[in-house]
């Protein structure tokens, strides 16, 4: 029997990859994505492109991302929630909005990122991680005359009033990091204490935490506290007044999440796009977007880029205890009790 020829072959693989693509073409994802609007936009198309799924998706902070999910509870329009802060994915799993999922690459990630399949039941994997840090306009304040901070305890010093923005815990899951964190820093009272005097120097509180890197960057703040790869992000952008750095006393951090949701419509396609957005194609997403997060996936090489967290003096964050529903509802209601609502 005659062999098939090198061209019948190969005209064989190309009209088998035809038809999954054809097959594929049929199907679709609706997604919820809290990272970046880049890394949101790009992934999305680049997923569709590669197999012919659809992709629906909306850019949301995590805090309204989870008001849905739960809006939806009853009949889940939503197929895959994806980026941003772990903490509302993990009250999600606590509340049953979402479906377990170990997947079969779990040894590709790093430990942080196994660690969240674990606390979760399988039901919120770690996506990327990133430290909480401050980053400043160095135009700006030099024309005003006013040092960089380099801890915490800076941002009370009456001299930055009207210059500091940060985001809102009830909406953003970069906040409530940031809440969450300085109560495990200093201890829950003298958190709060210390949040109303930081309060009479903000600006203003944004719905989400990735807008800070941005208001730095056009000047239209001094300072804004925010995830620190974000004013790095800036910076690699060519706004190079754009500075950033860690808290001296110490600082809390992100696992992203990602997470298949419970009764969802698309079962099939939300795990291949889960699979493709954990994967090495997937996780080098974030730098091809300028959005700089540390990947989960540590079989590839990271784009240089990607600020080190080995110089970060990070807490010990207890994500099961702040990840809590009930946790992060009280500590929110304090926070807007008592330091939203006091004048600036």
């Amino acid at each position: 029997m005659p062999l098939p020829s090198i061209r019948a072959v190969g005209l064989a693989v190309i009209l088998s990859g035809c038809a999954v693509l054809a097959l594929a073409q049929g199907q679709q994802v609706t997604a919820l994505c809290s990272t970046d609007q880049s890394w949101c936009e790009l992934a999305a198309k680049e997923f569709q492109a590669q197999t012919g799924i659809k992709v629906l998706q909306v850019r949301k902070a995590t805090g309204e991302a989870l008001a849905q999910l739960r809006a939806e509870a009853a009949n889940p329009k939503t197929d895959l929630w994806w980026g941003g802060t772990g903490d509302p994915y993990l009250q999600a799993a606590e509340a049953g909005l979402l479906q377990p999922y170990r997947p079969a690459y779990i040894n590709d990630l790093h430990t942080w990122a196994v660690r969240q399949y674990a606390m979760s039941g399988n039901m919120v994997g770690g996506f990327y991680t990133s430290a909480i840090g401050f980053g400043w306009n160095d135009d700006v304040l030099k024309k005003k005359h006013l040092p960089p901070p380099k801890c915490w305890a800076d941002l009370t010093d009456p001299k930055y009033k009207g210059e500091i923005e940060t985001s809102h815990p009830a909406s953003s899951g970069t906040a409530y990091t940031i809440l969450a964190g300085l109560v495990q820093l200093m201890g829950e009272d003298a958190a709060f204490d210390y949040l109303k005097k930081v309060h009479r120097n903000v600006v203003q509180y944004t719905r989400s935490g990735t807008a800070q890197a941005k208001s730095v960057a056009k000047g239209e703040v001094g300072i804004g506290v925010s995830f620190i790869f974000g004013f790095e992000n800036e910076r690699q952008q060519g706004f190079t007044m754009v500075h950033s750095a860690a808290p001296c006393e110490g600082t809390s951090y992100e696992i992203g999440g990602i997470a298949l949701v419970k009764g969802s419509r698309n079962p099939e396609a939300a795990r291949r796009y889960y699979d493709w957005l954990m994967s090495p194609a997937g996780q080098a997403i974030g730098a091809r977007a300028d959005s700089l997060q540390f990947p989960a996936n540590k079989t590839f090489k990271l784009d240089p880029r990607i600020p080190s967290l080995d110089s970060v003096r990070l807490i010990k964050y207890d994500f099961e205890k702040y990840g809590r529903a009930a946790e992060r509802k009280r500590l929110i209601d304090r926070w807007q009790r008592e330091v939203e609502a006091l004048p600036r």
